[in-house]
């Protein structure tokens, strides 16, 4: 299915589309402040209390860890397919971002590598959290493949604090606005085209599930304890490392992640996401609570002239970011036109949502399919 329309007919034809689609849902509350946080989604077990903060994260630096054994820090490693060999100390030194596969990516330019050069020693590389490859993790932002207007965009909000975390102790958004008012407009540009420029690809696999590995949460990334399953899900998406050495011990940007999600979520979700939710009761149509995500995100949910694709991406992104503008936590630009489709869903509706849209295997030059399995 082609979509001819100029960018700007398209967006006025969203706006319109939108607004039928909300006329539609019926009275609606802005925002659906009451709705529990899904804390998974933010890495944390317990909801904030009163006054908490994000603790600021550690600058990037080469020390030795005291509680480590010196001689595993200072090793050279290696990983599968790669010429590379970096040490742990290497691995952690965000402000110079390790490189285990050029090949797989346009050359890193400083932005990328050393991060913005105002701040100095005081530095991140945008691929020292989001990876060489963009593909981001659980805990942070996918950003490969964005277009160019929505990635500055984002940029611009985080300066100006229209976007923020609904859990004020997320961290890295934090580390976000200050890296976002330390990059010049030079700089801001040159890292939208290297994430721009390359296609998003299958990093997240889905699996419908009843139970989960027990886990442990660093860094807001859940870490499993254990192989075997013995923790109910209990309505949570749980998010892991499909080989947790090589994606947290030594950022591989090759080794993906699992997303265990309820049995039965996939499903429902392409409801929502295909339908907006409609139903048929007693051979009568049931409007839905949200609007079909196609409206907006195109037909095969990879993006559509400054729309994100989102085909594909991390279940624990999505969520959180449907969260974030349900609560009024994201009030940039595009905001106004995602609140309405996002006022009426509840926790388990996010989670439906997030579950059949990671399933989605991005389209290459043809039609998508779906990664989920029953395991």
């Amino acid at each position: 299915m082609n979509y001819p329309l100029h960018p700007r007919r398209w967006r006025a034809f969203v706006n319109v589309t939108l607004v039928a689609g909300v006329v539609g849902l019926g009275a609606i509350s802005l925002p659906a402040a009451g709705e529990p946080e899904p804390l998974w989604a933010y890495g944390f077990l317990t909801p904030p209390a009163p006054g908490d903060k994000a603790a600021p994260q550690a600058p990037p630096s080469r020390a030795l860890r005291p509680n480590e054994d010196a001689g595993e820090q200072t090793k050279l490693r290696q990983v599968a397919g790669s010429k590379a060999s970096y040490s742990r100390v290497d691995v952690r030194d965000g402000g110079h971002v390790i490189d285990w596969f050029p090949e797989d990516h346009p050359l890193m330019t400083p932005i990328i590598a050393n991060g913005p050069a105002a701040m100095g020693l005081l530095a991140r590389g945008c691929a020292s959290c989001h990876l060489p490859t963009g593909k981001g993790r659980p805990e942070n932002a996918p950003v490969t493949g964005l277009p160019l207007a929505y990635f500055i965009r984002q940029i611009e909000d985080f300066r100006s604090g229209a976007r923020q975390s609904a859990d004020p102790r997320k961290p890295n958004t934090v580390t976000m606005a200050v890296l976002a008012k330390a990059m010049t407009d030079e700089e801001v540009r040159l890292a939208a085209e290297y994430f721009g420029a390359m296609p998003w690809t299958p990093w997240t696999r889905v699996i419908e599930t009843d139970l989960v590995p027990k886990t442990r949460i660093s860094g807001n990334l859940f870490l499993p304890i254990e192989k075997e399953r013995t923790e109910p899900i209990a309505g949570r998406i749980i998010e892991v490392p499909e080989d947790e050495e090589q994606a947290e011990g030594l950022r591989n940007p090759r080794s993906g992640f699992i997303a265990y999600v309820p049995v039965g979520s996939v499903k429902r979700g392409e409801n929502l996401v295909t339908t907006g939710g409609i139903s048929v009761v007693d051979g009568k149509v049931v409007l839905g609570k949200t609007i079909a995500c196609m409206t907006c995100h195109g037909p095969d949910l990879k993006g559509l002239a400054d729309i994100p694709g989102i085909a594909g991406r991390s279940p624990s992104y999505l969520v959180r970011q449907l969260y974030d503008m349900q609560q009024g936590a994201r009030k940039g630009p595009s905001a106004p036109l995602m609140q309405p489709v996002v006022a009426n869903l509840n926790g388990d509706d996010l989670v439906a949502i997030a579950a059949y849209v990671t399933s989605l295997v991005p389209p290459i030059g043809g039609d998508h399919g779906s990664g989920a399995g029953r395991h």
